[in-house]
This record gives C-alpha cells, structure tokens and sequence, in this order.
C-alpha cells in the first residue's frame, strides 16, 4: 500500500467515543513549534481539570522532527504513545492532540486503553478540515495580448491555478505549479507562445489551494 501523502491540520477540531461508560474527548489543533503545543496541552488539562486523565502527543515540523507524548497517568505505553502512532501513520504533520478521558468505572486493560485513545483521535481527525500541501514552485508568467488566450487554456488544462492576472502593456499572469511541472510548463508556454511568453519563478514552497486563493506552509 503507498504511504498516505503529506497532510496537516488547517482547522483543528473534537470527537468522542465513549467505551465501557468511559467518554474519551479528542482536542486537535494545527502547531508551528513545540510552545505552541505545551500551551496548548495546558489550557486543555486546566479547561478539562475534572477529568481523570489528559493525554497528549504532538508532531513538529516538515520531517516530524519534534514528536512528544505523554499517558497522564495511564498505564505506560497506553496512551501517549498510541495516540502519537496515530499522527505518525496518517502522515500528520505540525498538529497537537490532547485526549480527555472521563472514568467510567470500569477498567478497560491495556489493549482496551490503546484501541480507545487511538479511535479518540481518528475521530477527531474526522472532524478537522486536512490539507495536503504540494511542494512547488510560484510564477509570473509575462506575454503580450495575443498569447494570453493560448497560456490561460493551458494553465487551465493542466489544472493550474490563476492566482492573478495584470493587465498592462503586456498581460502577466500569477500562478503555482508542482515542482515535478516546471520544466514541462516551461516547454508547453514556449511552444504555445513561439516563444514569445517569459517565466518567471520564484523559490520552491509548500503549499495548497484553497477557495481560489494560495496557502503557504
């Protein structure tokens, strides 16, 4: 099976599953830096003080080089660490989740404990809006009036966004591509346009789109 694509959390978001009279409430949010993710992890533990556990993981930056878990009081292993296996395997990346368990008087196990935590969090992530940020490449590409028509139709067959549009003596068009595009864009915009079309591109991204509009990550 491939591996699940490069995801993160745009809108964070809850879910709850109850086992055994035990509600298990999942807290997700999107995180830039393992602060972020404290804070975060505390204001849950202080909002949900009643509670019997707060159990948390985070995954930080573009390769998860900061991953942090932690059972609250849970049996080791039970816990902070399933709920991170979680994030890990669904390729999350920059995200903080907090579960909340309220005891419901019965003991659940060790096996029990983990399914639970684990499903807390895939119901939470079924509950946050996800993206999955492309790396590539932001143009400007500069051609007179007659070639307009011919570059349009092909950032359009190629499913590529047209981010903005000047028109001036010559008309520049702003859009993004895939890295693995640009050479092939370069080609086709040359050969539509004789080569009359100048591009111009800008550092390599990551990035998504989104209502029309570019995200940058």
């Amino acid at each position: 099976m491939a591996d699940k694509e490069f995801r993160i959390v745009y809108k964070g978001g809850t879910g709850e599953i109850e086992e055994k009279k035990s509600r298990f409430i999942a807290h997700i949010a999107p995180v830039t830096s393992e602060e972020e993710a404290v804070q975060f992890i505390n204001g849950k533990k202080k909002e949900f003080w009643d509670a019997r556990h707060n159990c948390s993981a985070f995954v930080i930056g573009q390769n998860n080089e900061i991953t942090r878990c932690n059972d609250d009081g849970e049996p080791a292993q039970t816990a902070g660490r399933p709920m991170l296996d979680v994030l890990l395997r669904e390729n999350i990346h920059n995200c903080v989740v907090v579960v909340t368990r309220y005891f419901g008087g019965v003991l659940l196990g060790t096996g029990g404990l983990v399914r639970a935590y684990q499903a807390a969090v895939q119901e939470g992530l079924a509950n946050c809006q996800l993206l999955s940020p492309k790396t590539g490449r932001e143009c400007s590409i500069a051609t007179d009036y007659n070639g307009y028509g011919k570059i349009e139709y092909v950032l359009r067959e190629k499913n590529l966004p047209i981010l903005n549009t000047d028109f001036g003596a010559d008309v520049v068009i702003s859009s993004v591509a895939p890295s693995e595009m640009v050479e092939n864009l370069n080609t086709i915009v040359a050969d539509k346009t004789a080569g009359n079309a100048v591009i111009t591109w800008d550092d390599e991204i990551r990035y998504d789109i989104l209502d029309g509009q570019i995200l940058k990550f």
